[in-house]
């Protein structure tokens, strides 16, 4: 951004020579305030647009996650309805409800098996560590 001066107003280094430090520095300190009060608000814009988009995409895969199980839902009921002609409702029932229970539990053991396979942040930890022993003083002398 330039600024143009109005005609008759003394230019920078004029400025520069006659204006006490204080002001000078005072005018910098204004400006840059002014330039970061002017960043945060492009960040909050920014960030609010970008917020309510990834709102409507949740809600889209919210909707698309209950239309999953009204679709497996109904499957499943055609699915006891289909084997019932075969070997009666009851057992049809029974069959998909054992075919659930499977899929319950491999998801189940995968999923156990993903969380205890979590370390957590490591590196972080070893850095962490690191800190108290870089903060003691040093005197120059090797231990």
């Amino acid at each position: 951004m330039t600024h143009t001066a109005p005609p008759g107003a003394p230019g920078p280094e004029e400025r520069a020579a006659t204006t006490p430090l204080g002001e000078l520095l005072s005018d910098v300190s204004r400006d840059l305030s002014q330039l970061f009060r002017q960043e945060v608000t492009l960040a909050k814009a920014e960030l609010t647009a970008s917020a309510k988009q990834a709102g409507k995409g949740a809600g889209m895969f919210g909707g698309a996650g209950l239309t999953a199980v009204f679709a497996l839902l109904f499957l499943s009921i055609a699915a006891w309805w289909g084997l019932g002609y075969l070997i009666g409702n009851a057992w049809s029932g029974l069959v998909i409800g054992l075919v659930y229970a499977v899929v319950a539990a491999v998801l189940a053991l995968r999923g156990r098996r993903e969380l205890q396979q979590i370390q957590g942040a490591p590196q972080t930890v070893e850095t962490v560590k690191e800190v108290p022993e870089a903060l003691k003083p040093t005197t120059g002398r090797k231990p």
